[in-house]
Formats: structure tokens, sequence, C-alpha cells
């Protein structure tokens, strides 16, 4: 277990939008560091992963910077690159919500250290809400949990409507990495709820620190993983073959790339589909080739993360910034 993946957000203003995008595209290049990272006027989002070492000067390249420096990252070990490349976009959300107005930093739900989630969950007046996207808390999510229909968070604020019988309870919610929570809890406070908390690191830091009690299935992830373990305490597999229906928590990526979704199929299945999730996908011309992991490396097309890069007018700057000048 060379390598780690770390899962992190951070609401902060960035006002050099680009300058900025462009400088830490550069340093994870340097540094050899891949996966999936959004910059954006209200902050970063990131899922990376990288050698140890490479992860260490990561962590604290972006916590070096005092706009960032109290981001709490989420670690994981793993035996090799999560990602196959380095990609840093600039777009106006660091996660699609709609809830452009709402700023973490004025007003959000109640942080719960997973311990304090623990404790808190079961009792009568607490209802436990899920904020994710139907996929993932399909494969995976707390017992009791209220489980929305909704295809995108961005359909959050629209189904809220359907949860005011709950508004004079507790509710804590949670999500992946603890990102969606921010403005999910943050708008149900806006919509009349009076008591809202939030599983601060998501149900990743659960499983890291509190042993994921209760959490049953497994997590979606963002990588090349699909999905992982969060339950050491008492582990249950909820989600169904998407083929046969019998039990299964395997994640598999439909071999007919123009279907291309994320469903469990048990191994037999997966073989006997070929990696497809149904007959159509499996007689399609351009099914991919099945490996038994159901995870298919996008073809990377000769990419050359520098390309172009030495041509932009701040190149010579942002170098000067990596090589040991002050942010600007």
């Amino acid at each position: 277990m060379d390598y780690n993946i770390l899962l992190y957000y951070c609401y902060a203003p960035i006002e050099d939008l680009e300058a900025y995008r462009d400088e830490h595209h550069l340093f994870c290049i340097e540094n050899n560091i891949r996966g999936r990272i959004i910059v954006s006027s209200e902050g970063l989002n990131g899922t990376v992963s990288g050698l140890k070492e490479d992860c260490e000067k990561y962590m604290a390249y972006v916590k070096a910077d005092p706009r960032f420096a109290d981001t709490e990252f989420k670690v994981d070990s793993h035996h090799e690159h999560a990602f196959a490349k380095i990609n840093v976009r600039a777009k106006d959300e660091i996660v699609h919500s709609g809830l452009k107005h709402i700023n973490p930093r004025v007003k959000t739900g109640k942080h719960l250290e997973p311990e304090e989630f623990k404790a808190l969950k079961d009792e009568d007046d607490v209802v436990i809400l899920d904020v994710r996207s139907n996929y993932e808390h399909e494969l995976g999510h707390f017992k009791n949990a209220v489980r929305l229909d909704i295809d995108n968070f961005r359909d959050f604020p629209e189904k809220v409507r359907e949860l005011e019988h709950l508004k004079e309870k507790k509710v804590l919610t949670y999500c992946t990495g603890g990102i969606k929570c921010e403005k999910a809890s943050a708008f149900l406070l806006e919509q009349g709820f009076k008591d809202v908390y939030q599983l601060h690191g998501g149900i990743i830091k659960y499983g890291l620190e509190a042993g994921g009690a209760d959490f049953e299935g497994k997590c979606y992830v963002f990588d090349n993983r699909l999905a992982v373990e969060v339950n050491q305490v008492n582990p249950k597999v909820v989600s169904k073959c998407f083929v046969c229906g019998t039990a299964s928590d395997r994640m598999v990526n439909c071999a007919n790339p123009e279907c291309n979704e994320h469903v469990p199929i048990c191994e037999s299945c997966g073989w006997e589909m070929e990696g497809a999730c149904s007959e159509a996908c499996k007689e399609h011309p351009h099914k991919r080739s099945y490996n038994g992991t159901g995870y298919y490396q996008k073809n990377t097309n000769g990419y050359n993360p520098y390309k172009g890069f030495y041509q932009k007018p701040n190149a010579t700057k942002i170098k000067s910034v990596l090589h040991g000048k002050p942010h600007s």
C-alpha cells in the first residue's frame, strides 16, 4: 500500500480563478498527483491519488495557502494510482447544487464528528437523511436513513418539500465526504427546519474513525475502486444484482460505453453478461472487453498534461510561485 487516495473540499473564496487553476494543475503534474479537482470562486473539491510522499507534499501545498489552511483530508491507502491522469477544472460550483446563494462559511448545519454522529443517530427524535443520488444510496446507506429519489444532487432542493413533516425533528444529514451536506443542511435551515446537523467528513471519515457501525452496504466512490467497505462492526449487503436480483454489492461499470451505468452485478452475471447490464448492452457493437473488474480505464489518447501550458501568458508567474515565491 504505497499510495494514498485523498478526498477533500474547502469552501473559501478564490478570486484569481484561472491563474490558481493553472498553478494547481502544474503542481499536480510536477508531483505525480492524479485525479479530479474542481476549482471555483467558492472553493476547492478534489479526489486525488499518488505515492504517500507525493500526497504529503500535495496536502502541505494546499494548506500552505491561507485560504485553504483548514482543509481536512480523508486519507485512504491503496496499492496503485486510482486515476489515469490529472484533471483540474474551473466551474461555477465545487459541487453542482443550484444553491449558489448559500455560503456554508456563513450558515450551515452543525458539524458532528463521527463518534458524535454515532451516539446521536439512534435517538427517538432523530431522522438520518441521505443527500446522495439513487445509485449511491442503493449500494449502501445508514440503517433507517431517509433516502430521496434523486438522480443528481441538483434535484435535492425540489425534494425537500417531501420532508415538511420532519421540520421539528433533529435532522442528521450525511454524504460521501461531507461536501454535499454543507449546502444541503444550510438549505434545510433556510426552509424552516429547526435542528439540522451534518456528519463531518461524511461516510468515509465515519468508517475510518468510528468503525462504520450501522452503515449497510458499500460506499460508492468516484475513482477506479467504484465502491469501498465502510462497516467493520456489523456489515450487511443491501444492494441486489441488476441482472439476476441476488444480493450483491459488487459495483460494475456497464461494458457498453454508450450506457456506462454503474450498477451492482454479481460475479456470475458479470462473466455471463460480459460486463454488460442488459442483453442489448451485451450485443452492442462498441462493447468493451470485460476483465472481471467492471472498471474501464478511459483512453488517454496520447494525453500530455503540459500541452499548451507554457504558451499561457501567466506560465512564468505560475512557475515562480511553485518554486518558492509566495502566492499573489
